[in-house]
């Protein structure tokens, strides 16, 4: 079932993030849905309550010109059928404006993100004011973003600058802006961190009591905080790979992100991390294989466990069922 994130976020708010999940192909669709209802093989059935969750399905603007924007919402349409116990939203992330307007105006998409964070504030303000009249009008929720991480998200370069708490009241008030995402110390890619550095919770909670003071519950969104695991990056680099000293978010601050108005928190890298170490131990421990399936049979299973992990530290995990009672009232 697609719903908005708007209705996700009112019954999460508080108490725990939804995982939005970067997709790019058809493995990772089906592995995302089958941990989302804690279905580690396949056609296991019934969901295993304790782990099912709600999630956000983002697609990025990479992942639509990869290939053809049609196949990954062809393939997220049959997940849809061959998984009806599944509750999520179709998310477009980091989207242009005339992108925004495309996934609007093709009535699949239930959010979508604007980001004109690498604009000057007035300019941020005019894009993402003109992105929500239109989105509004056809019912789907908007997410913009306030202030730059680091690293590298599509074409865009980021310096880290964190998001104002006073701005983004204004911000959110000019914009009229279903969520928001914020600078609060993340950054893109595998390399997030040095040293002990981690989220600045003191800005966090500065922003959450002054957008609150005008908009009470009003959702926060975190982008950049896979956590890129250490087993999977050593996983990779003994099956010849070369990635030294990546860092990630610690998943023991997604839930006290989330007591403090964080409802959406991105997670991309970790899904590539777990395609990457698979395929490689794979093609080394069998030089003699060519078959694509083959790995493809191992990730799906790998992938669907980590993300009931991943909802677990999240805090999502096990509330599928009284989101679906809230929807049916």
């Amino acid at each position: 079932m697609i719903v908005t994130t708007k209705e996700l976020f009112k019954e999460a708010y508080g108490k725990y993030a939804i995982g939005a999940y970067n997709i790019n192909n058809l493995e990772q669709i089906v592995g995302l849905f089958r941990g989302n209802l804690g279905k580690i093989a396949k056609n296991e059935d019934p969901c295993d309550s304790a782990t099912s969750a709600p999630f956000i399905i983002q697609i990025s603007r990479g992942a639509r010109g990869y290939t053809d924007k049609r196949f990954l919402e062809g393939m997220i349409r049959n997940a849809d059928e061959v998984f009806p116990e599944a509750i999520f939203a179709v998310h477009l992330d980091h989207g242009t404006e005339d992108v925004c307007y495309d996934c609007i105006d093709s009535g699949f998409y239930s959010s979508v993100m604007i980001d004109a964070s690498h604009e000057p504030f007035e300019k941020n303000v005019e894009i993402v004011k003109r992105v929500v009249d239109r989105a509004h009008a056809k019912n789907i929720v908007v997410e913009a973003e306030l202030g730059q991480l680091g690293g590298v998200e599509e074409d865009v370069v980021g310096s880290v600058k964190l998001t104002d708490p006073g701005q983004a009241v204004e911000f959110v008030e000019r914009t009229n802006v279903d969520s928001l995402a914020v600078a609060i110390g993340t950054s893109h890619g595998a390399f997030k961190f040095s040293g002990k550095q981690g989220l600045h919770f003191d800005v966090l909670e500065k922003i959450q009591k002054a957008v609150n003071a005008v908009k009470p519950n009003f959702p926060l969104v975190m982008h950049g905080s896979s956590s890129v695991p250490a087993e999977w990056v050593a996983r990779i680099n003994n099956a010849g790979g070369a990635m030294k000293n990546a860092s990630g978010v610690d998943e023991k601050q997604y839930l006290p992100a989330a007591k403090l108005g964080v409802t959406k928190i991105n997670i991309d890298t970790d899904g590539r991390l777990v395609w990457c170490a698979i395929h490689r131990e794979f093609f080394r421990d069998h030089p003699d294989k060519f078959d694509l399936r083959e790995p493809g049979k191992i990730f799906m299973p790998a992938y669907a466990e980590y993300i009931i992990h991943k909802n677990q530290m999240l805090g999502s995990a096990g509330h599928l069922e009284e989101v679906r009672k809230v929807l049916q009232k």
